[in-house]
């Protein structure tokens, strides 16, 4: 018997990309019968905590300057 589910595309697409040639079916019971947690199939928690930090403090420096260009160029 199967049951129908209804996950959003951020995770189907982070499920798919774990799943190789496996089912979906496969990958979760894995998971969660290894003692895992649905968020190991998910892609969530694979990248350290001070990731986060870093790509923002590089989006900040990269975006310097970007509004006052845009404002100059209204002028």
């Amino acid at each position: 018997m199967s049951k129908n589910i209804a996950i959003s595309d951020d995770v189907y697409r982070r499920l798919k990309r774990e799943k190789g040639d496996r089912s979906f079916s496969e990958v979760i019971a894995d998971k969660l019968d290894g003692g895992g947690e649905i968020s190991d199939v998910t892609g969530q928690g694979i990248f350290d905590a001070e990731t986060p930090d870093k790509v923002t403090d590089e989006i900040e420096r990269l975006s310097e300057g970007t509004m006052d260009r845009v404002t100059d160029e209204d002028l």
